[in-house]
């Protein structure tokens, strides 16, 4: 059930002050004005273009952040800001029942206003969108509410340049079986609930002759699970039923569990001074994957346990791998868990490998600090992340197989890893295949940069502002850590930073901001009509572009 109701802004949780994005740096330096310059305009409700009074309206100097002004809007919903120096300034509002938002602010980039550049900045509209809430019921089979079930909320996320769907929140039902997600921006969500039935028993198998079997002491209606359910009564991702949530919408979706037969599964447990850690289960999930969790954890015979709670369905299972005197190693394999009584055997998945790497600066004696070393799977999913010791030393004792690109991330500058080093062999790039099993013993050169693109985005001859500015790098396919955004300033100015040394195209694209823009296939159109530009070898200042970059259409 979806329904639609409306309810007064007020009622809404908020009061969240979101700061402004980092806007461009100034290209030059402005004449002053006697009276200095003014920063004026209205701020409006984005939904119907209300004025909105008692807004807290707050400029910040991008060049130096301590210095900002607030003021609160009249009732006709209008600011002035007077005096001001020229200069780019990121101008935000916040209000209670709305998103706090900068000026024509898409995902993390807003336009700068710019004073002394020949444009306006006494009429400007900053808008405001009201708090969006979507709340619900978990219900079980006979439509009682659910108490204490967990309900995930999954969003739409454009900001990696492809379109993927992550979960982005998590509650739990009160005594009721209700639950709510507040202050939701714009977009389409997914939600989907999980939890256990109040009345579920789970007896633990018997010894019965040769071999084990299931306990008749209880009634088997009563050994069930609830699997993981989406809205709109689905058990597969694939099948979940989008939600499209506008500004000030107040949505009810309700999700009703039907039980199924809990699965009573079995492994081995061998001798070892170490002990034994339960297996791990994972169902995909979107773009990512969930965690199931197990009861019991039994001995049902000598060096056999059993756990049970689980719906049928097609898992990844991570089990512990011992051998005598040594600590556990893991195995990971995927399984259609169907069968009552089934046995979760490590030796049929693949054994998780161990990772070492050295790391080396190009043209550098010593490393920064803090400097991460990061692995993300073929799902641009980090997986995981180490910090480098004092050494330049970084290790991931547990990785699974499969291939992964190998990022670096550090505090105020950029960083790319140049090429590999393995057993004498040196390969260019940052992508890494780790066979099951594998002890892997690396060496990462890295190069790092503080150097920043500016230029200028006009559409027919005239600033555009608002304009999305993509940096793509050359074979943006095996360089995807390399692309580089903006959004234009009011004078169409914009600052592309961190961008390391190599071959580019920069490109201007109208309301780009739902495009697959990492996409090779999306983006090459918009390259063909791009400039083609070579960002040198620098560590600091600015790659000035001598051309500004004419806007596309989306």
């Amino acid at each position: 059930m979806l329904l639609i109701r409306y309810q007064p802004a007020s009622l809404l949780l908020g009061l969240l002050l979101c700061l402004p994005a980092s806007a461009a740096s100034a290209q030059s330096t402005y004449p002053a004005s006697a009276d200095g310059f003014r920063i004026a305009g209205t701020v409006v409700n984005a939904l119907g273009g209300n004025p909105l009074p008692r807004v807290r309206v707050t400029i910040e100097d991008t060049h130096d952040p301590q210095k900002l002004q607030r003021i609160i809007t009249s009732e006709d919903g209008r600011f002035e800001f007077t005096q001001l120096d020229a200069g780019k300034y990121a101008l935000s509002g916040a209000k209670r029942g709305f998103i706090s938002a900068s000026y024509d602010q898409h995902e993390q980039f807003s336009t700068a206003i710019v004073t002394g550049a020949g444009v306006d900045t006494e009429h400007l509209v900053l808008r405001l969108a009201p708090f969006a809430t979507l709340s619900g019921k978990v219900l079980d089979e006979a439509g009682d509410p659910v108490r204490q079930a967990t309900v995930s909320l999954y969003a739409e996320d454009q900001r990696s340049g492809v379109g993927r769907i992550r979960k982005v929140r998590q509650e739990m039902t009160d005594d009721q079986g209700t639950y709510e997600f507040a202050a939701l921006q714009t977009g389409s969500y997914f939600i989907a609930a999980t939890a256990s039935p109040w009345y579920a028993i789970h007896p633990s198998s018997v010894q019965q002759g040769d071999g084990l079997r299931a306990s008749t002491s209880v009634d088997p209606s009563l050994d069930v699970a609830y699997p993981l359910t989406y809205y709109k009564d689905a058990t597969e991702p694939d099948d979940a039923s989008p939600i499209p949530v506008r500004a000030g919408d107040h949505l009810e979706a309700d999700i009703q569990l039907s039980p199924v037969p809990a699965l009573h599964l079995r492994f081995h447990v061998p001798e070892n001074e170490h002990g034994f850690n339960m297996p791990v289960l994972q169902r995909p999930s979107f773009d990512g994957m969930e965690y199931v969790p197990v009861e019991g954890g039994q001995i049902v015979s000598p060096g056999v346990f059993e756990v049970t709670g689980v719906a049928a369905g097609r898992y990844t299972v991570r089990m512990p791998v011992t051998s005598p005197g040594e600590p556990p190693r893991y195995s990971e394999t995927e399984m259609d868990l169907t069968a009552d009584g089934q046995e979760l055997d490590p030796a049929k998945g693949q054994p998780t490998s161990s990772l070492k790497a050295s790391v080396k600066l190009l043209g550098e004696a010593n490393l920064p600090g803090q400097l991460l070393i990061l692995l993300r799977n073929s799902k641009s999913r980090v997986v995981a992340a180490q910090q480098a010791d004092a050494k330049g030393e970084v290790e991931f004792p547990e990785v699974t197989p499969g291939n992964y690109e190998v990022l670096a991330q550090g505090a105020g500058q950029a960083y790319s890893v140049l090429r590999i080093s393995m057993q004498g062999h040196e390969t260019a790039g940052h992508s890494l295949d780790v066979a099951p099993g594998s002890s892997l013993d690396l060496s990462l050169t890295l190069v790092g940069s503080a150097t920043r693109v500016e230029g200028f985005a006009k559409r027919n001859g005239h600033a555009a502002p608002g304009a999305m500015v993509v940096l793509v790098p050359h074979n943006p396919e095996a360089n995807h850590e390399l692309f580089r955004r903006d959004q234009s300033d009011l004078d169409g100015s914009f600052t592309l930073p961190g961008v390391i040394p190599g071959p580019y195209t920069v490109c201007a694209i109208e309301d780009g901001w739902d495009l697959d823009w990492a996409k090779p296939a999306v983006i090459a159109r918009y390259c063909e009509h791009g400039l083609s530009i070579v960002v040198a070898d620098r560590r600091e200042g600015a790659t000035k572009l001598q051309d500004a970059i004419e806007v596309q259409p989306k």
